[in-house]
């Protein structure tokens, strides 16, 4: 307790707050890298004239309401108020669209991830630049508003993302972590820096428009982890701290997205590493030792916060239909005058599917919610299908829906194997992992590689930001950040790391061919049922 007080007192400590889509985060974090105080705000975003989408005062809303419980949990725990930190890192929820003027006024609503209109644009740049240009990255957006025609596009004197722009209010500096700068444009990983052919290429894609930028000017400058990222001036001090205890001059590391801050809080930043967070969606980053032959729509190419370049598996739905199913049950059992918990009935539902046949015998299912890209799905029907004579059990059925939940996923994974990447181990996190050893033997049955659930792994992005404010401020002359992460942060802390089972691996492969067969069945769902 006496050594916290101190490091509380003298600012041996790191500040770290992620904006995710639900959760805005404050973490305090030792010199030792533990979470020793927390804050946290919850906010949702609304559908305005069609765009998902924060208002700006949404936004600072959740930051102050989130620091300022941090700077309260300290007082109550500590005695101590916060009136410093060794250093700042911010993250938020990567891509996106947010366009400001000369006077630093917002020209339209900020246009989150989840936007899917830029379609047109999307296609265009990846068939100009011959690189993946995902819908949900900024110069798609960018793009899609100039084949629009939108009046505010002249006006632009800054496109940055979400942390990029907390950052620059709390700093004054234009500037961006590599790993969300890979969200916005495509990014040189020899340079550090924006690909200049592809500044040039667009240029002269909207040379015909007259507009009075050129895209190099209107982007942030690009920054990698350990790089100083300017100081907290005093207006930002105040946005931050509304109490006005907090005071200036703290320096900020380089803001970064969701993504690399969940690679930081995993150590999976190292070639031939990789994680996957799997929830309500599910994405698996794999840090690559090469570039890939050729364009992937199912591959997103970004970058570690050290500027290694990442493949990126993206997949909007894994638990939900999952979850509603088990749901179904807890129903089921209350009507039967059962009480359950759900982690309970989650471990027991989970556990039981370990029982059932590695090929789940015949049974189908697709739990999308929504459209899914990598399938070529606009829209998603969550439905489920077996044959007449297959065992139709408990085990097969919850078996069926942990694969299923994986099979957009796998196909992915597939696509980055069979360009011959090489991967050592997946750090997982997220609910699928909750039940201990279920979610973890079916991913590796998926991945056909290690998985490795650490015990620090549900501390998330803004931890992950606080551990790069942390290595700005403490790293030694050269030492890398997987270094640092390995040597400093990560070593000693226990963690279970499960080898791919033959027959699990025989069994989802069997199970596979089977869910892109019935790919058919999913689209006459979409298509019929309106």
């Amino acid at each position: 307790m006496n050594e916290i007080v101190n490091a509380i007192r003298t600012g041996k400590t790191a500040l770290g707050m992620e904006l995710g889509s639900t959760r805005i985060k404050a973490v305090l974090v030792d010199e030792h890298h533990n979470p020793i105080a927390s804050g946290s705000h919850e906010w949702e975003n609304r559908l305005v004239d069609g765009i998902w989408t924060y208002t700006l005062e949404d936004i600072w809303e959740g930051v102050q309401d989130s620091y300022s419980k941090l700077a309260e949990d300290v007082k109550n725990q500590y005695g101590e108020t916060l009136t410093t930190v060794g250093a700042i890192g911010i993250s938020a929820m990567m891509h996106g669209y947010m366009a400001f003027d000369k006077e630093g006024e917002l020209l339209v609503p900020f246009r989150t991830w989840r936007n899917t209109m830029t379609e047109e644009a999307s296609e265009k740049l990846t068939k100009l630049f011959s690189y993946q240009i995902p819908q949900r990255w900024s110069i798609a957006h960018l793009y899609q508003a100039i084949i629009n025609k939108e009046e505010h596009v002249k006006d632009i004197d800054y496109l940055i993302t979400l942390e990029g722009y907390v950052h620059w209010k709390l700093t004054g500096q234009k500037v961006l972590g590599i790993g969300d700068c890979a969200g916005m444009f495509p990014v040189d990983t020899e340079k550090k820096d924006f690909y200049e052919r592809m500044i040039d290429q667009f240029d002269e894609l909207a040379a015909s428009e007259n507009l009075p930028w050129k895209l190099r000017s209107i982007l942030p400058e690009v920054l990698t982890a350990g790089e100083k990222a300017g100081i907290l001036t005093e207006e930002g001090a105040r946005l931050l701290d509304v109490s006005g205890q907090l005071q200036a001059g703290i320096p900020l590391c380089a803001p970064e997205g969701d993504a690399g801050t969940g690679m930081v809080a995993t150590n999976s930043v190292a070639r031939r590493t990789g994680n996957v967070s799997a929830g309500t969606s599910v994405f698996a980053m794999v840090v690559l030792e090469k570039e890939l032959s050729k364009v992937y729509p199912e591959i997103d190419l970004v970058t570690t916060p050290a500027g290694d370049l990442v493949g990126m598996v993206h997949c909007n739905n894994c638990t939900s239909d999952l979850n509603a199913w088990v749901n179904l049950f807890k129903e089921f059992a209350e009507a039967m005058g059962i009480e359950t918990d759900m982690n309970t009935l989650f471990s027991t539902l989970y556990k039981k599917a370990l029982e059932g046949d590695a090929d789940c015998d015949g049974l189908l299912s697709y739990g999308y919610y929504s459209g899914e890209t990598i399938t070529g799905f606009e829209e998603g029907r969550p439905l489920f299908v077996r044959m007449p004579d297959s065992k139709f059990t408990l085990a097969n059925f919850m078996r069926t829906h942990l694969y299923s939940a994986l099979g957009a996923l796998k196909i992915g994974m597939d696509i980055l194997y069979e360009e011959g990447v090489q991967l050592d181990v997946l750090l997982g996190h997220g609910g699928l992992f909750k039940t201990k050893g279920v979610g973890q033997r079916i991913m590796a049955a998926a991945a056909g590689v290690p998985v490795s659930v650490m015990e620090t792994a549900g501390e998330g992005g803004a931890w992950g930001a606080a551990l790069l404010a942390s290595y700005m401020i403490s790293r030694e002359e050269g030492e890398t950040l997987s270094q640092y992460l390995s040597d400093k942060v990560f070593a000693g802390q226990t963690g279970s790391c499960m080898e791919p089972d033959e027959e699990d691996q025989k069994g989802f492969e069997k199970f596979m061919k089977r869910y892109v067969a019935g790919l058919p069945i999913e689209r006459a769902a979409v298509d019929h049922m309106k």
